[in-house]
């Protein structure tokens, strides 16, 4: 029996302002876009409002906001899209409720119904693993999420096997239902005609945080400063916390200033052009939940250099080029082999790349939309 479905879009909502999506937004999006479009089953959707609580929206106001969503996120600017759309919600029996992104799986104890069943995604354990990366108070507030999609949950979607392993823990007393579903490739990775530069670069897409291990390219940048031929850096993404130290390096280190492009929140047309341009995308991490720029740049046809970790492998295979994070020397001469015109080492990682698929949004449904009818 196919169930109703009632997608939580708070998040989206919220974002539509923003200039740029992450990959949480993509998500959400992809959810929206997919029941939006689903003919044969009860789709409803519904956005938590302040003071208000949970309130139903409609299908037609949403069905004319997110072509202006992705087009607001595609030429990079920030939105000034009026809202409109909301209705009283309506409860129906039997249906399942989505909440895709982290929004608000700290209150879900709160916001719990027990007349429905409830599916969340859990994107990462990062925060509770990994506190020193975090905000102040970031920790906390996950293993609040975490212990909420643990004791209320209905089913739980990941995006990784590496992301199930960490959520484990959380699950010792109780076990919801449990499915991997990977993120899909936007089809605009594919076919974007690359930027052209001056000189060959690298591209590393991210926030300026301390996970993501910036200063570790920042000090192999500045080592490469000397040669008269360097490759450049773009970095994609903007500073985030507690990154005093790379932001010192980017402002004040004139060899840097010379090589390294501090680009910021990029549009994604931009974007693509700039993944397809690269010499390699760089992934440096610490800690990853799923790594959707290794797939994205994989889908563009271009070489991945990432940190040796459970998750980047599960999503690139063995296609990129590992290396252990703390392994300065050894990116160091990846950069430069992957630099060099006729690099055989990237010849060869593009040779793997002729035996890789891209995960899609078709088979995400395809495998999730059952599994909710089963819940």
């Amino acid at each position: 029996m196919k169930r109703p479905l009632t997608l939580d879009i708070t998040r989206l909502l919220l974002r539509r302002r923003h200039a740029t999506p992450t990959g949480i937004d993509r998500l959400e999006l992809a959810y929206a876009r997919a029941l939006l479009g689903a003919q044969d089953r009860p789709v409803a959707f519904e956005a938590w409002v302040p003071g208000i609580g949970a309130c139903g929206y409609s299908r037609a106001a949403l069905a004319a906001l997110l072509p202006r969503i992705e087009a607001r996120w595609a030429a990079g600017e920030p939105s000034g899209i009026a809202l409109s759309g909301l209705r009283p919600r309506v409860r129906r029996e039997g249906e399942v409720r989505l909440l895709v992104s982290h929004h608000h799986l700290a209150e879900l104890d709160r916001r719990h119904r027990p007349d429905a069943k409830t599916c969340v995604y859990v994107h990462d354990a990062i925060p509770a693993d990994f506190p020193e990366y975090a905000r102040p108070g970031g920790a906390e507030k996950h293993e609040r999420r975490l212990r909420n999609a643990a004791r209320f949950a209905d089913g739980i979607l990941v995006n990784s096997h590496a992301t199930a392993a960490s959520l484990a823990r959380f699950l010792e007393a109780r076990r919801p239902p449990l499915l991997v579903a990977p993120l899909g490739v936007e089809p605009r990775f594919a076919g974007a005609a690359p930027e052209v530069q001056d000189r060959p670069y690298f591209l590393c897409l991210g926030t300026i945080e301390p996970r993501k291990n910036h200063l570790l390219l920042l000090q192999v940048w500045r080592a490469l400063a000397g040669g008269g031929d360097a490759p450049r850096l773009i970095l994609v993404g903007r500073r985030g916390w507690e990154n005093e130290n790379v932001v010192d390096m980017l402002e004040r280190s004139p060899a840097i200033r010379a090589l390294v492009v501090e680009a910021g929140r990029v549009g994604d047309a931009r974007l693509a052009g700039l993944v397809a341009g690269a010499r390699a995308v760089l992934m440096p991490s610490f800690a990853e939940g799923f790594g959707l720029p290794v797939a994205e740049a994989l889908a563009a046809g271009v070489p991945v250099i990432a940190s040796d970790l459970p998750a980047l492998r599960e999503t690139g295979g063995d296609v990129p080029d590992y290396l252990d994070p703390l392994d300065g020397p050894g990116w160091m001469q990846a950069i430069r082999d992957y630099a060099a015109p006729g690099s055989a080492r990237r010849a060869a990682q593009l040779d793997r790349l002729g035996h890789w698929s891209p995960p899609g949004w078709d088979a995400h449904f395809d495998a999730v939309l059952p599994f909710l009818d089963g819940l």
